[in-house]
This record gives C-alpha cells, structure tokens and sequence, in this order.
C-alpha cells in the first residue's frame, strides 16, 4: 500500500456566528501519488475543504470543527499553519492575489525566506521549479508582464518550491482562457504523473477532470456524496445533473443517444473513448437522420446600432491592441466575441462606452460618433459587466450598490425602489440586500452588478466574460437572463471562453486574434472553422468535434453543435438497416 499523504476522519466544521456545518462528516483517504478531483456546486464546501487540509481552517477563522484531518502524518489542529504549509502547498482561484513580488525568481524566493529556507538551497530551488512548470527564461519578468497561465503556473511553482507532500489547486483555471488552462492542467499532470506529486484539485472543468484524474469526489451540501473513477462519477449523468455540475459533452452525447433507445454499450467519459464508441455505432448501420437544423438569421436585419471603422487603439505603453477594425453591430442582436487572452475583445467592447478612446479610426453609436457623446450619455443605453464585479463596486450595501445609478440619474424615489426590488429579486439576492456586496461570493457579486446594469433598463448589454467563476447552473441562469433580454429586442454582446455553453443563446459570432477580426459569421458556420479557433488558441466544443469524426466516418456534412443535436439524428427512423 502506497502512503497515506491525506486523512480525513469523520470531520465536521461550522464557521463562527453560522447556523449551519459547512463540512459535514467527510471520512477521505488520499495517497501519494493521486491525482483526486473535487466537484461539486458553487457552495458545497470545496474552498473550505481546501482550506481545511493545511489548517487555516480552523486555525484562522475559529468555528467548531470536529474530527481529525492529518497530512503526511501531522495533526492539522496540533501543528501550525507554518509547519503545516510544509508540507501542503496550495494555489487559489485568481492568480493575481497571490502573486506579490517584483519579479519571478522574488516570487518565489518570498515564499521560500517565509519558510527559512536557507539561501544557497532558494537559489537551487528556483531554476528547479520554474523547469517543472516550464517557466525557464522568465526569471527577470514581473509577473504583471505573463499572461494568465503563467500566471497561474508561477503560483504553482511558488508553491512547488516548499517541496509539498500535497498540492491543492481550488479552480485554478476559472480565470483563464482555453489555452492559459490547458497550460496548467497538462503542468499539473506532468507533476503528478512523472513525479509522483499528489494532486488535490476542485474544478468545474468537467472534461479536463474526466481526462486527468485518477478518482473524483462530489461535494454536496458540505457532504462528501460519492467517490469513484472519473468513468464511474461522469458517466452518472443523473448525480451530475441533480447536483447541478456541468456533464462532459461526450457523456452527454452519448446519454442523450441512449435515451433514444439507441444501443450504446457505455457513456464515454473522454474524447478518445468516445471516438471508438462513435465509430462501433456506425458500423452497426444504423440509420442516420437528416439533421433538422434552425435557420441562422442574417445579422444584418435591424438598424445599424454600433458602427466601427478602421479602428485602432494603442495603450499608453505603446501596447498596440486594435489593428483597423471594422464592423457593424445591429439592433436586436446577439453577439458573441471569442479570442484568447489579449486579443482586443475588452479593448474592442470599451470603445462603445467611451471607456477608451479610438487612436485611429472611428466608433458611431446610433449614427453619432462615439466622440461626441459623454459616458454618462452612454452609459444610460449601454450596459457593461466588467470580467471582475469587484472594479465595478462601490457602495456598501447590496441595496445601495443597485440603486446608485438609478439616484443619479434622477429617478423618482418610488421608481428607484421599485426596480431595485424588481433586479435583486430577479437575481435572488433580495434576501441579501442589506450585505456589503465584496462580503458575497464571487458569482453572487457578479449579479449584483448584473442588476445594477439592468435597472437602468439599457438598450444594449455586454457582458464581459459572464460566466468566469460561475458552476454551470451559475452560468445558465446568468445567460438565461441574456435570452431574455434578447427576446424583449435588446442587443446582447457576450464575451466568453466559454464556447459549449453558448449555442442556444448566440447568433454570430467575432472571432479575434492579435487585435484584428479574424472571422465574422453565424455560430454554426464559426464553430466549425477549426483552423481560425486554433489560430487564437481556442478549441471547438466536444460536440462539434465529434460531429467532425461522424462526417469523416460516414462521408456526409453534420454541421451540430451540440449534444442532443447530435445525438438527435441517432432516433429511430425505420430503426436497424
């Protein structure tokens, strides 16, 4: 038997003033050498199940625990948190809080003096760690100048360098774009699999879990549900569901293909699995149905809303973002901007608030150039939700935050209360009102700026990476609210990674690379040019890759963009040829 890095018995924790236990009588082994995956929906427990494991929970936030954790044989109530951090190393969310130094070899020489590691071993320590997540050649760099993913690998090796016996990762990729998490999933891998460095990581990054882990846990409700394989947890497609956890697309498929009494002789869980399994129901001869696919709608049907005209933008730095960008945006559509990080989809949106001003070219918003018209005149007709709430937060209540721009803007003091009642309710904060607003959770906090948006009821919203720190029923509610606003005629603009969830909401889609327009065109049509995805660094969802392997293995066209359309042609027409 392996050694036992992780010891979880029978442990319960209720935070100081709250009327319920946060962890609920988890009883967890972890050996060296696991990579084991932590899901579960937003506000399950997960960051305080990290937090537990190196003992700032207790230690620094009191409370009632009850129980026993040890790790590498240590007592997480009888040792410090500074003997404790040791051996567990632990990387949060958002990169840009943990990263404080100057440079990167300061970043993680910090970590290192905190320990009291002499410095002839910081000095052999830092090039070691930096090799392990392939960050050699930027010992120089002030972290401000990587990109997200370095970012988020920086941290790890800040983290690697104390020589952990343990490496929690709590959403280490929810910031960052497809190819900044990619980055850090195959770091870690390499980490766990050619080094034997045990992982404990919580994600909702469904597909990359299923791909890399070794077991998976669900967290619901503070309780520790279930435990099994990667195959046996997201090939359970009712847990998932019921949990409110985002399903791999090729499960979903798969289980969708079932449903349609389809004999499938397992739900694959991973892309390679669900290739074979692909192929082998082809070889049945079964029949396939003609995709019945909705119309995509001309998006240049309404007026004229935002026109753009060679633009460009270079930041003061000398930083070049936009190259001669032109297009039209017309009313009552929705629009989705994708690219990688630094792309210019921010850059590009900012310049229809006057947020930013053109360095060349021009911005007309409603036929008047965007020069002419202040941001408040803006503002009143074009809502933004900025990719981090908390730039966009000021005021110390819930209710005082919703309501601001409505004083401002001269509101009648009834109309004010009505529709800060109206927005909170609709974004089920209501009950929260009175709270600080940076006192919520992260997605709470976005929707606190999503109904202080919306009270001022704008003609136009743009919603700046939406869904980053969402779980997927996060996510949906927050786009279920820009179909709405689609329905009622406003013209939605969506910027996101995010690409498997927008489907059934958006209708074109910019892509964006290196400051230029790279492709504009119905959803369908984008999500299928692979070559121009992969030239900014983003990958098709599963669906349609997998809509691509049907196409080869059968000679015909299945332009599907999701799992049940894919799974959709599978019904039973005249059944087995």
């Amino acid at each position: 038997m392996s050694e036992i890095i992780a010891l979880l018995e029978n442990v319960s924790y209720q935070y100081p003033r709250s009327k319920e236990p946060v962890l609920s009588e988890i009883n967890l082994t972890i050996r060296k050498g696991e990579f084991f995956g932590l899901i579960g929906p937003t506000g399950a427990g997960k960051t305080t199940f990290c937090c537990a494991l190196n003992g700032i929970v207790p230690q620094f936030y009191g409370g009632r625990f009850f129980g026993k954790i040890e790790i590498a044989g240590l007592d997480t109530l009888e040792h410090p948190i500074s003997v404790l951090a040791k051996h567990v190393g632990q990387v949060f969310e958002d990169p840009e809080t943990q990263l404080i130094a100057t440079s990167v070899e300061n970043e993680i020489a910090f970590a290192l003096e905190n320990l009291k590691v002499p410095r002839e071993e910081i000095m052999l320590r830092i090039p070691r760690v930096l090799e392990m997540v392939r960050l050699e050649g930027t010992e120089k760099k002030h972290p401000a100048e990587l990109s997200g993913g370095q970012k988020q690998r920086l941290a790890i090796a800040a983290a690697l360098a104390a020589q952990p016996d343990l490496l929690i990762l709590d959403e280490p990729t929810s910031q960052l774009d497809p190819v900044g998490a990619n980055e850090v999933f195959s770091t870690v891998f390499e980490l766990n699999k050619e080094l034997g460095m045990t992982i404990l990581m919580c994600s909702h990054a469904s597909e990359e879990m299923a791909e890399y882990a070794s077991r998976i846990g669900l967290l619901t409700n503070g309780k520790l549900d279930s435990i099994g394989t990667p195959d046996e947890i997201y090939s359970n497609i009712p847990l998932l569901i019921n949990n409110d956890l985002r399903v791999p697309q090729v499960a979903s498929t798969f289980y969708a293909i079932k449903q349609n009494k389809i004999p499938v002789k397992t739900i694959p869980v991973r892309f390679e699995q669900a290739k074979q399994e692909l192929s082998d129901l082809v070889k049945t001869n079964i029949e396939l149905k003609t995709p019945d696919l909705k119309e995509e709608k001309k998006h240049n049907q309404g007026q004229p809303l935002i026109q753009i005209k060679d633009l460009e933008h270079t930041y003061p730095d000398g930083t070049k973002a936009l190259h001669g960008i032109s297009l039209d945006i017309h009313t009552g559509e929705y629009l989705l901007v994708i690219g990688q990080n630094g792309a210019g989809k921010s850059t590009l949106v900012k310049h229809f608030l006057n947020l930013l001003k053109p360095t060349g070219g021009s911005v007309r918003i409603n036929g008047i150039d965007s020069k002419k018209l202040t941001v408040s005149d803006l503002a009143a007709n074009i809502g933004y939700i900025a990719q981090n709430p908390d730039n966009q937060i000021f005021n110390m209540t819930v209710w005082d935050e919703v309501s601001f721009a409505l004083k401002n803007l001269k509101f009648s003091k009834e109309e004010v209360e009505k529709r800060t009642k109206e927005n909170l309710e609709s974004m089920g904060l209501y009950e929260f009102r009175e709270r600080h607003p940076l006192s919520l959770p992260k997605g709470d906090r976005a929707r606190v700026v999503i109904a202080a948006i919306l009270a001022m009821e704008p003609d136009t919203v743009i919603f700046d990476e939406p869904t980053t720190g969402q779980d997927y029923r996060g996510a949906h509610y927050i786009l279920d609210i820009s179909r709405k606003l689609h329905k009622m005629g406003k013209t939605v603009i969506v910027i996101t990674h995010h690409l498997y969830l927008m489907p059934d909401f958006a209708e074109r889609v910019i892509v964006m690379g290196k400051g230029t327009v790279l492709l504009d065109a119905p959803i369908r049509q984008a999500y299928f040019d692979i070559e121009k995805l992969n030239s900014t660094f983003l990958t098709p969802p599963q669906a349609v890759l997998l809509s691509i392997e049907l196409s080869k293995l059968t000679g015909k066209n299945y332009p599907l963009l999701t799992p049940l359309e894919l799974a959709n042609i599978f019904k039973m027409n005249g059944g087995v040829v």
